[in-house]
């Protein structure tokens, strides 16, 4: 799958009520560079270790859909309810650890994200990185990407009084970046369930990757 600038042609229903454009959002796991497969690996190294599911290796399928796009209390919370708060965060930060090693070596942009970058730039559109990986995580992959420079603002939805799906994220990147919300659309890997409160629409470019098979979805 490739990032592109936005089309009229194929854009035309989502952005019909978009007014100039002066900012744009994205999220970084999924969207900006495949990560899901570093998750993966690491869940399913690490989970085999602690004997989860007696030690059998957790399916793609299972991660998709249980563990992908989710913050990490709910998701210690989920594999281990039994285990104290505590415990489960210490699995979950020596998880991500596992991932920053992993990205280190193998996390790659995805195809077309300096077109998109270019194309952005030229604009002097306003631009933020919103999402509920660690910032530890978050900041690691944006340097990886050479995005350092490119992002004016990055927000950390668990530093949010709530997280994304919620919309508090997206409206704290609004106010950093001084952006209206009929003014800016988000590029996400996974559908928010809620993109649309206190008055808010952003318009969604949404991305599948490794777990949708290179679909892109326009809302």
């Amino acid at each position: 799958m490739s990032l592109s600038p936005p089309s009229p042609s194929t854009s035309s229903f989502c952005f019909s009520k978009l007014g100039t454009l002066e900012a744009i959002l994205f999220d970084i796991d999924g969207t900006l560079c495949d990560s899901d497969p570093l998750h993966y690996l690491a869940f399913r190294d690490m989970l085999q270790e602690v004997g989860f599911q007696g030690g059998i290796p957790i399916t793609e399928e299972f991660f998709s859909q249980n563990i992908s796009g989710k913050h990490n209390e709910d998701i210690a919370q989920f594999l281990f309810p039994d285990w104290e708060h505590q415990k489960g965060m210490k699995f979950m930060d020596d998880k991500e650890a596992y991932f920053r090693r992993l990205a280190k070596q193998q996390l790659e942009p995805v195809n077309g994200l300096d077109k998109l970058r270019r194309w952005i730039e030229e604009r002097g559109l306003k631009r933020a990185a919103v999402t509920n990986a660690p910032r530890e995580n978050a900041e690691l992959m944006i340097s990886i990407l050479g995005l350092s420079d490119f992002f004016m603002a990055l927000v950390v939805g668990t530093e949010c009084e709530r997280a994304k799906p919620f919309p508090d994220p997206y409206l704290k990147s609004l106010q950093v970046v001084e952006a209206l919300a009929d003014r800016a659309f988000v590029f996400e890997m996974k559908r928010p369930t809620v993109l649309c409160s206190f008055d808010v629409f952003l318009p969604l470019i949404l991305l599948g990757l490794w777990w949708m098979k290179d679909q892109i979805l326009v809302f």
